[in-house]
């Protein structure tokens, strides 16, 4: 790389990211780099890394790119590659409004989950069709030091375990992945939330995220715990006829979660561009080795 390379740094309720767009997929970022510029000292610093490439320049979203111009290619902090990130769509459709790429209203972003639909409101909050949610038969169990929970398994495209718990504190320092039995419930590991309630169709969270450790906010995780709530309290759509919708309030402020009869999710919130800079090609060749 002889140039310098553009990034841009935005959050949705404190769940940040790295933006790095590469409309042609000319960029190559390495798990290392990701890791290097998602690393809160010596790096911009991020939980995860939204790489912005047209859908038709990435091998993973030419068969999207007739629906969504543009893919979402997400990286967690720790440079693996995740399916989706609710958040980071938000953020994602906000970048590209705030590059004149797109206008309020309603856009299609590609993501490994699948095509997920946004809108862009006038009051700056940003909506998310975030599909359907699976929910996996057996038994799951968290745990966190000598304490252990049953946990709703809950897929939004990504794995989730939802516990209810009595305190949130119970979570621990939530710095290493809080362990989970079976292990062929999730192969390739899992978003852990632990959930307290606040009210009627109100409920906190705290939650450990593949790859990324504790955020302060995790959009799929929101959805997953809204799911497994409305489950938990006879809120079921499917069975009610009822859209269920919750408040779920996270570290870095709140989402709203609305469940329809058809199983069809979305989430409303706010998703912000805080700065724009250079990344020095240089710095990021040798990290990236």
């Amino acid at each position: 790389m002889s140039t310098r390379i553009a990034f841009l740094k935005g959050h949705g309720t404190e769940n940040d990211f790295v933006i790095v767009p590469d409309p042609e997929n000319a960029i190559d970022l390495p798990p290392a780099a990701v890791a290097a510029l998602c690393d809160r000292r010596a790096g911009i610093g991020g939980d995860g890394l939204l790489h912005v490439v047209r859908s038709a320049a990435h091998p993973e979203a030419k068969d999207m790119a007739a629906e969504a111009e543009w893919f979402m290619d997400y990286r967690n902090g720790d440079g693996s590659v995740a399916e989706m990130c609710g958040n980071g769509v938000r953020v994602f459709a906000r970048y590209l409004q705030h590059a004149g790429l797109v206008t309020e209203g309603d856009l299609a972003v590609a993501t490994r989950g699948g095509v997920k639909r946004a809108h862009l409101d006038k009051e700056g909050d940003v909506t998310v069709g975030m599909g359907r949610a699976r929910l996996p038969e057996g038994d799951v169990t968290v745990s966190v030091g000598e304490r252990s929970w049953p946990a709703r398994n809950v897929n939004m495209g990504n794995p989730h375990a939802v516990a209810f718990v009595a305190d949130l504190a119970h979570a621990g320092d939530l710095l290493a992945p809080p362990p989970f039995s079976p292990a062929s419930a999730y192969p390739d590991g899992v978003n852990v939330e632990f959930v307290v309630d606040r009210g009627p169709q109100h409920v906190a969270l705290r939650v450990h995220e593949r790859g990324a450790g504790e955020t302060r906010s995790c959009g799929t995780g929101a959805c997953a715990v809204a799911v497994a709530a409305a489950r938990r309290d006879g809120a079921d759509p499917a069975a009610t006829g009822v859209p269920a919708t919750y408040v779920v309030d996270v570290p870095g402020g709140r989402l709203l979660i609305t469940e329809r009869p058809d199983g069809e999710i979305e989430m409303t919130g706010p998703a912000v561009i805080v700065a724009t800079g250079e990344i020095d090609p240089e710095w990021l060749e040798t990290v990236a080795r």
